[in-house]
């Protein structure tokens, strides 16, 4: 199980300095890492022939589901015969559950499982413990609860040809790992007895198990194809593993159990010490309604809040993730578009803890809930082993902790970074319009970014209007719906894509020769210097980049802008006078929508546009009954998780009731 790079190319440009630092850092012990590659540097290309050369299994952390599914894409490119997995959350649609004393409102947790996500995850889980030349592209995810390792590893079936065992103890024993007896075999996690032959279909395979048995012994053991039933292999052996991510023992859950009422009975007193009796009351009511289901049908809705219980951890102790999975001293791990990466794994603790402050205050959930948590940030430094951050903006803690910044800036194709024009804020439409005239002559593309969704969409009906093919694109499309409009851009069907700052991190646009930002001297949120540096990067990837900054004034954020890229720009053309390159223009292939494979039902729109609206609504309520810090970390949680959705117009609300507290706690 050794790593098999597949390319038809071999590293250019600022690649084998960078693959060479990397890896000497490595082995050197080197802790933090940080790779400044910019857009279409191949920093993809880079990470992939680290792993390769140091032979070391890998996770990716990227910031939103977009983004590691590209990334997903080109590991499997890059590792045909490896383990790629993909390891990001299963709902299509998430809200959690949350109270609003001063509504007296309880919103429920509402939720849409994509079960090809979740098998996914268990693919990965199970690659993981089982295999070294595996690499795992997640998302945040990567941080919160996936049950015990211990439990996932040790409660598999090991089954060998020429052994017995009876095939109602082998039923038995797979409905305790989670599956289930079901003639449908599409969703996996299922099996089926016919006569003397007994299938099983692991959900992380594309393959299903059939054991041909004479009285209880195995005669054979084979794979085959689920569709049309045609044999692949004859095995020896095979190791069946859990069909769902939490699986458990029955001493567990009864263990469980009485540690549940203990803690029940403990909170309930101490509430009515302190006058709550309806808090009480609530309390025990629901919890002893979950107790039931779980002794009747081993499951309740909101399980996830007892897991410290099912896991046998002590209050406050970390719980299991994703990464335990891994053995720490020998993955990497890359945590890419880290200056978003960074912070947003900074975040989540403090306000998952503050969003639950309130249920468990309330007597809607007991103390436990807590610790069904994302890790701490230190918690998350202390899991991992080696860190390597990949950004074209690196933040603070990559510069302060990493032992070297490797620039990677040269392009394998020679591609400068763009021509960077300020222009007069006055007629900047009549102006952009003018310019793309001769963008389209060139059969290219262009990128707008404005400052809200209503100015996206009034940009986008004029240039429609006076005959330039527009589409514009914000938070409230989807993000299926904004893959779309990107690979028409790409086929030409649309020439220009206007969006509020929804065009920064990773995407691969070639075909995109000119970038305009409106209003580029609005210092703040949108217009800081790395959006800047990000947004100014989409030009990047075409011989013929440009950037026009419409602004009236020169912004600090600009001019820290433009003079990192203009520094970039001159080191790009010494190197290509040095070297006798003439640049080229990347040429990609239109892919498929890259969320084509694992996309999920469509959902109610309105349903999930009005639930996004009331729990914003009821985060801001929160306000009245958090202290400040537990309410500013909330604020900062949701802020993150918002702009990592691409929700950028809910990201800057929260950002301005940040703000504006902040601000009013310094005039006290």
């Amino acid at each position: 199980m050794l790593f098999e790079m597949d390319s038809s190319y071999s590293p250019q440009g600022d690649q084998p300095q960078a693959i060479e630092k990397l890896i000497d850092g490595l082995k050197s012990g080197d802790r933090f890492q940080t790779l400044l590659g910019v857009t279409g540097s191949g920093k993809t290309f880079t990470m992939a022939n680290v792993i390769s050369t140091l032979q070391r299994p890998a996770i990716v952390i990227s910031p939103n589901k977009t983004l590691v599914a590209q990334l997903y894409r080109e590991f499997k490119t890059f590792f045909p015969k490896n383990k790629v997995e993909l390891f990001i959350s299963y709902y299509d649609y998430y809200m959690p559950e949350s109270y609003i004393p001063s509504k007296d409102l309880f919103i429920e947790k509402e939720a849409e499982i994509n079960e090809t996500l979740e098998r996914m995850r268990i693919s990965a889980l199970k690659s993981v413990l089982t295999r070294n030349d595996t690499v795992v592209l997640a998302s945040v995810s990567a941080i919160y609860a996936s049950g015990d390792p211990k439990d996932f590893a040790t409660m598999n079936i090991f089954l060998e040809r020429g052994k017995s065992i009876n095939r109602k103890e082998l039923a038995l024993k797979l409905a305790n790992i989670q599956y289930n007896r079901s003639e449908d075999v599409s969703a996996g996690g299922v099996f089926h007895v016919k006569g003397e032959i007994f299938e099983i279909f692991p959900p992380y395979e594309d393959f299903g198990i059939r054991l041909y048995f004479f009285d209880d012994e195995i005669e054979r053991i084979v794979s085959f194809d689920p569709i049309n039933r045609k044999t692949i292999e004859e095995l020896d052996m095979v190791t069946v593993y859990p069909a769902k991510e939490f699986v458990t023992t029955q001493d567990k859950i009864l263990g469980a159990m009485r540690n549940i009422e203990n803690e029940l009975e403990e909170r309930v007193k101490q509430l009515e010490r302190e006058g709550k009796y309806l808090e009480a009351q609530r309390l025990r009511q629901r919890t002893t309604y979950d107790m039931e289901m779980l002794s009747s049908v081993g499951y309740c809705s909101g399980i996830e809040n007892y897991s410290r219980f099912f896991d046998g951890r002590m209050p406050g102790e970390k719980p299991y993730t994703l990464l335990d999975y891994f053995d720490r001293e020998k993955f990497i791990t890359f945590i890419d578009e880290s200056h978003i990466g960074v912070p947003q794994l900074g975040a989540m603790y403090r306000g998952d803890y503050s969003r639950k402050k309130n249920l468990v205050d309330y007597g809607f959930r007991l103390p436990a809930a807590f610790d069904n948590r994302p890790l701490k940030f230190e918690e998350f430094l202390s899991t991992v082993g080696q860190i390597v951050f990949v950004s074209a903006t690196p933040g603070n803690f990559e510069a302060e902790h990493s032992t070297r910044i490797i620039d990677q800036v040269i392009r394998p194709t020679g591609l400068v970074d763009p021509e960077v024009i300020v222009h007069p804020t006055e007629s900047q439409v009549d102006d952009f319009i003018e310019r793309m005239r001769e963008v389209k002559k060139r059969n290219e593309r262009a990128l707008v970014t404005v400052l809200t969704k209503k100015a996206a969409e009034m940009l986008s009906d004029y240039l429609n209007e006076v005959g330039i093919r527009s589409e514009y694109l914000h938070s409230e499309l989807d993000a299926i719906e904004r893959v779309e409009v990107l690979r028409k851009l790409r086929d030409g069907t649309v020439e220009v894509v206007v969006g509020v700052n929804l065009l920064r991190e990773g995407l691969d646009l070639p075909e995109v020769s000119l970038v305009a930002i409106m209003d580029a001297d609005k210092e703040g949120f949108l217009r800081s210097e790395t959006t800047l540096i990000q947004t100014i990067g989409r030009a990047a990837r075409n011989v013929n980049g440009q950037v026009i900054l419409y602004a009236d004034t020169m912004t600090g954020s600009m001019k820290r802008a433009i003079d990192e890229t203009n520094r970039r720009r001159l080191k790009q053309l010494i190197y290509n006078k040095e070297h006798n390159i003439t640049p080229e223009s990347i040429v990609k292939p239109l892919y498929r929508n890259i969320f084509e494979e694992f996309a999920g039902e469509n959902l109610d729109k309105e349903r999930e546009d009005k639930a996004r609206a009331t729990y914003l609504e009821g985060v801001m309520a929160l306000k009245e009954s958090l202290d400040y810090e537990d309410y500013i970390a909330l604020l900062n949680e949701e802020m993150i998780r918002a702009a990592g959705e691409l929700r950028f117009e809910d990201a800057a609300i929260l950002r301005d009731e940040m703000y504006s507290l902040k601000k009013s706690k310094q005039n006290i």
